[in-house]
């Protein structure tokens, strides 16, 4: 069985860093190109990361540093603008599995949950609103745009989750793993620093 998970990450994993797709799409699309049945067993995220990071070393490591870097630096505008909204950088960008493909994603925590709506509003920011699942597993609103990357070259897609105020501490809660499962500006900044020191 572990054999098959490992399988199945290792496909979902080309599939995150080839072509950007999400990790749930990516695990149910590797079932299906690997001819197994639905109701297959899949990888859990911990496992997909660790084929993610594999995939990238083995296949991206001359690319995705940069590209790293540049996600996390267009990120930190994105928290800058909204600092108001206490933003925290969460998924590949904060764990540091990012590409060129990958979105950005921010969670906002607002005392009024139309606050970070209207600013954008405000700034003439062309957004979609949305609905997504929340890291308590509840659905939370989520306000997409597009954002250019100029050392990208491309947009990249930026994700707004918003939270009330009283779950940022809920939030800081390290995960299975013992780490942070997001950071702040001053966090996200010390990994951009760090980076540029490599370059």
């Amino acid at each position: 069985m572990d054999s098959l998970k490992s399988e199945i990450a290792a496909t979902a994993a080309r599939m995150v860093v080839e072509e950007g797709l999400e990790w749930g799409p990516a695990k149910r699309r590797a079932v299906r190109q690997l001819g197994l049945a639905a109701r297959t067993a899949l990888p859990d995220n911990e496992m997909l990361e660790d084929a993610v990071r594999e995939y990238i070393e083995l296949f991206c490591a001359d690319t995705q540093p940069l590209e790293l870097l540049a996600l996390r630096r267009l990120a930190l505008t994105w928290m800058e603008r909204l600092a108001q909204f206490r933003p925290y950088l969460c998924g590949a960008a904060w764990h540091g599995t990012a590409t060129r493909l990958s979105d950005i994603y921010l969670q906002l925590f607002c005392d009024d949950p139309k606050s970070a709506e209207i600013a954008l509003i405000e700034h003439g920011v062309a957004y979609v609103p949305r609905t997504v699942t929340g890291f308590n597993g509840e659905a939370v609103d989520a306000l997409s745009l597009s954002s250019r990357c100029p050392e990208l070259n491309d947009m990249i897609g930026v994700h707004l989750m918003i939270h009330d105020l009283d779950d940022v501490r809920g939030a800081l809660k390290p995960d299975a793993r013992g780490r942070s499962p997001r950071g702040d500006h001053a966090a996200v900044l010390t990994l951009v620093r760090a980076a540029e020191h490599v370059q």
